[in-house]
């Protein structure tokens, strides 16, 4: 049974950094890319960042330079690390497994004064 747990969130002042983390069982972690999502307020849910089983990354503009991402794949588990917030980040993050529809259930990010 596939299964994604985010966890990391929570509320921080802008600037300010985060480290989310994305638990994974179920599945071979090493031989898949993973994905970062995230849905800010009112909006779509939009791909962040891109971690390939190569260790090749991608990066939506908005994030390139201030987050991060990384994988151990003894953990089976992905990361965001996430500096420099603004407040435009504030949304839930979701992790993906690429070319699947399996998602984790996310973590509220808020980045607020």
């Amino acid at each position: 049974q596939v299964q994604l747990v985010e966890s990391g969130g929570g509320v921080v002042e802008p600037g300010g950094s985060l480290r989310l983390s994305c638990a994974t069982s179920g599945f071979t972690f090493s031989n898949v890319a993973m994905f970062w999502y995230r849905q800010c307020p009112g909006k779509e849910r939009e791909m962040v960042a891109r971690s390939d089983s190569s260790s090749a990354t991608w990066y939506a503009d908005f994030v390139k330079g201030r987050f991060t991402i990384s994988r151990d794949n003894a953990q089976s588990a992905v990361f965001l690390q996430m500096n420099s917030l603004k407040p435009e980040d504030t949304a839930i993050y979701y992790c993906k497994i690429r070319n699947t529809n399996y998602w984790g259930l996310g973590t509220r990010v808020t980045v607020s004064a």
